[in-house]
This record gives C-alpha cells, structure tokens and sequence, in this order.
C-alpha cells in the first residue's frame, strides 16, 4: 500500500463525522434524543411504581381492617369462593 492510497482513505476520527462521511451529527443528535426519551420514560415508570406502591399500601391497610372487624365473614367468604373456583375449575 503506498502514501496515495492511504490518504484517499476517509478518515475514521475526523471532526463531526464520527467515521461515516458526515453523518457523525446526526447520530449524536438521535443518540441525545434516544437519551433524553429513555430518561422520561424512567421517571415516568418511577411515578407509576410510586403510585402503585401507595394504592398497594392503602388496599392493604384497608384490607387487614376488615379482615379484623369481621373474621367470620371473611373467613366464610374465603370457602364460598374457593368452592366457587372448585367447581368452575374442575
């Protein structure tokens, strides 16, 4: 390979064309937009799981109240479900 060849060769690490004849631009462009959409989205999903956390809190409480002011009921309900559920899955 002589001295002519190797500088007609486009260079891999010249300036803006992350070695692609220019486009080096455009991918960072979309890879900050690709960034910036996978940072929302987290936020979005951590307001979401904040938001479940606290409706799984409160139906919890909620549900052990009952279950305390009325045992029996809770207990008979349990039995006809799960005979419901026995007869439905056989």
């Amino acid at each position: 390979m002589n001295s002519e060849t190797t500088e007609n060769n486009v260079t891999l690490n010249g300036p803006g064309t992350a070695g692609l004849n220019g486009n080096g631009n455009v991918v960072h462009r979309v890879a900050q937009k690709a960034h910036e959409t996978v940072d929302k989205l987290e936020q979005t999903v951590a307001t979401g799981s904040d938001k479940v956390m606290t409706m799984q809190e409160e139906y919890g409480t909620y549900a052990r109240e009952q279950i305390k002011a009325h045992p029996l009921s809770t207990v008979a309900g349990a039995f006809a479900l799960g005979l419901l559920l026995g007869k439905i899955l056989r």
